[in-house]
């Protein structure tokens, strides 16, 4: 019999996590110093006289395909970019540190581009010409495949297994519901961490606490 008090697993949207983290912390962090703060942020969690069961990081793998921007016509090898090379050097990084399981998915591929939000807005308003478009302006068409279904899988199996106490997801998702009514029914505390971002009110009745390890950015709301 084990004295500690709770077994606690942690779960992370890779995805969000990224895209708070760099508004947090800004951009230059290198993936090894990402990494380490990815494991001090879960731990941060598990709090004292608790047993981390394991801390689980979904991501997709980084799009590798060659395509032609339509405005410039270039090619774009994505093999070569900043953000292929800093994922793929962040999951090496991961595998190293201890009670860190990766869960990867694939992007889906929609082989169409779209104009960036701000500039549909000025497109329609007439404040721009389509001929004055750049390369900077569009965006290639991808999007996460299967992560939302592989988290709530895994809070589905560490319930109804009974294998933790407790579930912190590092999320903002509302997708994220289902499981969470799923794992509290079945006893699990489940607290949510969106890292100071907003959360919609509706939410607060499907998690048992709100808490954000991550330093608190100016105006946050927790």
């Amino acid at each position: 019999m084990n004295s500690f008090k709770n077994t606690v697993a942690i779960l992370i949207d890779g995805a969000y996590f990224l895209n708070r983290f760099r508004k947090i912390y800004g951009s230059d962090l290198t993936a090894s110093e990402t990494a380490e703060k990815i494991h001090r942020l879960s731990l941060a969690h598990v709090g004292a006289g608790n047993y981390l069961y394991r801390i689980f990081y979904y991501d997709c793998l980084p799009f590798d395909k060659k395509i032609h921007n339509p405005i410039t016509k270039k090619a774009i090898d994505f093999k070569k970019t900043q953000q292929y090379m800093f994922r793929n050097e962040l999951f090496a990084e991961l595998k190293k540190k201890r009670k860190i399981a990766l869960r990867l998915g694939q992007l889906k591929d929609f082989k169409t581009w779209s104009f960036r939000t701000e500039m549909t807005k000025e497109i329609i308003e007439g404040k721009i010409k389509i001929s004055e478009l750049t390369e900077n302006d569009i965006v290639y068409n991808l999007k996460q495949n299967g992560i939302d279904m592989k988290i709530g899988v895994d809070i589905a199996s560490l319930a109804f297994k009974k294998i933790v106490d407790k579930i912190v997801l590092i999320s903002g998702d509302s997708d994220f519901v289902p499981a969470s009514k799923l794992a509290r029914r079945e006893g699990v505390d489940f607290i949510l961490d969106p890292m100071w971002n907003p959360i919609d009110d509706s939410l607060f009745e499907h998690i048992d606490g709100l808490k954000s390890t991550c330093k608190k950015p100016f105006g946050s709301f927790q």
